[in-house]
């Protein structure tokens, strides 16, 4: 049923983990109004998206047709988004498609090149269509990324490590390259050498991102999203850590994406930046 003044959603990348949470969340915030799902994998196809996601009866299948959903999008009075939760490689063309027919994209797919998000911030600017490009949507991530930038003026010596499930399809994930640049970004380098290190297994210390930053990427059932961040100087260590263990803790900040993307005209990267 239509609300007054609700916006209206599409979720692409419905029947995913990810995607099930923002059904969930979208369905219960009465400011939004969930208007399509899309996804990919044919054993959800045509099935109710609230039964998929176990939130009871929504009466909106699922399609894997995300231009006609779009379009679907654009017959309300409110100005549409797309929440992606999809694949590295499909995540560049659903939002260029989005951004073509006037639907705000709102990004938790991770796996974009930077070449490919100025590419389409350049999209945006031109469309003046706002786009949130978010690699985590945890309020407690952006905390802890806060705190790294303030431990930086004191440590050199810095190392990243996350830990995802084995069914995450990018590495290293994009919260810590996210972390590694927002690190970069004070100016100085990090890690100054003291040995002439050889890798007797190749990759085993990790790739570099950043000012010589380090990230080590760890996948394994069981786990959901974690990262640590460890700084090191001479007698101490200084480590931080966030542990996401339900995915319900990224709904706060998803639903915050999606109510100020509509108030956007260019594309935005990161969660810390809309807070």
């Amino acid at each position: 049923m239509e609300r007054e003044n609700a916006i209206p959603v599409v979720v692409n990348g419905a029947a995913g983990k990810m995607g099930r949470e923002v059904i969930k969340a979208v369905a219960k915030a009465e400011d939004m109004m969930l208007v399509g799902a899309v996804d990919r994998n044919p054993e959800v196809l045509g099935k109710d998206v609230g039964e998929v996601a176990g939130c009871g009866p929504l009466e909106i299948p699922i399609v894997n047709d995300l231009q006609s959903v779009l379009v679907l999008a654009t017959q309300y009075k409110t100005q549409g988004v797309m929440v992606d939760f999809t694949h590295p490689d499909s995540v560049y063309e659903n939002v260029r498609t989005a951004i073509a027919y006037g639907i705000r994209p709102v990004v938790g797919t991770t796996g974009l090149t930077a070449e490919q998000i100025q590419e389409l911030a350049e999209f945006a600017e031109k469309a003046s269509t706002g786009v949130l490009i978010v690699p985590n949507f945890s309020i407690g991530m952006v905390l802890m990324q806060q705190a790294a930038i303030a431990a930086a003026q004191y440590f050199d010596h810095v190392e990243i490590i996350e830990l995802h499930h084995n069914q995450k399809a990018d590495a290293p994930s994009g919260t810590a390259i996210k972390t590694a640049e927002m690190l970069s970004s004070l100016g100085k380098t990090y890690n100054p050498q003291q040995v002439e290190e050889k890798e007797n297994i190749p990759g085993v210390r990790g790739g570099v991102c950043g000012d010589n930053i380090r990230i080590h990427s760890v996948r394994l059932p069981g786990l959901i999203a974690h990262q640590e961040i460890i700084f090191g100087a001479p007698g101490q260590i200084y480590t931080l850590r966030h542990d996401a263990t339900d995915r319900s803790c990224y709904m706060p900040g998803v639903l915050l994406a999606i109510r100020k993307v509509t108030t956007l005209k260019s594309l935005v990267y990161g969660l810390e930046k809309i807070l």
